[in-house]
């Protein structure tokens, strides 16, 4: 029986895009789910996976701000 092991760079990665989605619905007041929806709609969550690394680094703050500039870059209205 093959088990499949998370290499500890996917696990931080998955454990980062679950948080600044938190911080973004809670910054936005939303819910996850719609913080999602809209995320996936406009380009953030793309944005999230490509820059995950040096977002990560950053204040969430300012993280989330960079997120919703893209969003807002993509038509998001929020």
């Amino acid at each position: 029986m093959e088990t499949n092991i998370l290499d500890n760079e996917t696990k931080d990665k998955i454990g980062f895009v679950t948080f600044i989605i938190e911080e973004f619905a809670t910054s936005y007041k939303m819910n996850r789910q719609e913080a999602y929806r809209y995320l996936k709609k406009y380009g953030g969550i793309d944005y999230i996976f490509e820059c995950w690394w040096a977002l990560h680094i950053d204040n969430p703050f300012w993280a989330v701000r960079d997120i919703y500039k893209v969003c807002r870059n993509n038509g998001g209205y929020r």
